[in-house]
């Protein structure tokens, strides 16, 4: 197990789409966007109004999606451990970064906690809709090694959700992230992610991020499955932004 400390959510676009990208979370958000870090200008930070940020954006050169950081103490201990657990190392930014890949294949970075000294804080409250979830999209024969890997990983406990599909990881109090997993029907390919947005109007939010350039792909029962102005999906779920769960649960 490693002590996370904080999570970014990683939304990563191909150069050539990265500004309208950028711009749409921005927009349907409402949240600022930082001043572009690296020496190609490739990373910036979502900056909500209140609180510590935690969706950063990255430019790619080739395929995109999300990925997702955890902060830790020690990212060379965390390594460790996680390849203990499964997982494998396949490159390293310096002291500061270590990137791996899940035993299913997904593409995670262990971090340097900056925040030392203090504790980092998502404002939940006062959101009509909030970026509050990842969920790791599974092909059935990795499932079970997924599920107990981020579980020994993390430390957090595994619950199977009522549709036997679904299943996700405790969020602990102050963590802005809960871990979905999503076990697909399709048995090929590495397992991916997407984000999930909280609102309390589904119908309301689907239409703003419509006018905004998204496009609607599947509407569930308690989910509308998205595609932002790049093409990536996301889901608006009826879940609470304040609470992060479903009404009456």
């Amino acid at each position: 197990m490693i002590n996370v400390k904080w999570q970014w959510l990683f939304l990563d676009t191909q150069s050539d789409a990265a500004d309208r990208s950028w711009d749409f979370w921005s927009a349907v958000t409402g949240w600022e966007i930082s001043e572009r870090r690296g020496e190609r200008g490739e990373f910036a930070t979502l900056r909500p109004p209140s609180g510590d940020p935690w969706v950063k954006l990255q430019r790619v050169d080739e395929g995109g999606g999300v990925h997702l950081d955890l902060d830790v103490d020690d990212v060379g201990v965390a390594a460790i451990e996680a390849a203990r657990l499964g997982a494998v190392e396949i490159g390293r930014l310096g002291d500061t970064v270590v990137i791996m890949r899940s035993p299913g294949g997904f593409t995670f970075c262990l971090t340097t906690w900056t925040n030392a000294g203090s504790a980092s804080r998502q404002v939940r409250e006062g959101n009509e809709s909030l970026i509050d979830q990842v969920c790791l999209d599974v092909p059935p024969q990795h499932y079970p090694a997924e599920v107990e890997f981020w579980q020994a990983l993390t430390g957090w406990r595994f619950a199977p959700s009522a549709r036997a599909e679904f299943g996700s990881l405790a969020r602990p109090d102050g963590m802005p992230v809960r871990i979905l997993l999503q076990r697909l029907q399709e048995a090929e390919g590495p397992v991916r992610a997407h984000i999930d947005l909280a609102t309390n109007d589904r119908p309301l939010t689907t239409k703003a991020h419509l006018a905004l350039g998204a496009g609607v792909v599947d509407v569930r029962r308690y989910w509308t499955v998205l595609a932002d102005p790049v093409g990536r999906p996301y889901c608006l779920t009826d879940r609470s932004p304040a609470t992060g769960r479903l009404p009456g649960s």
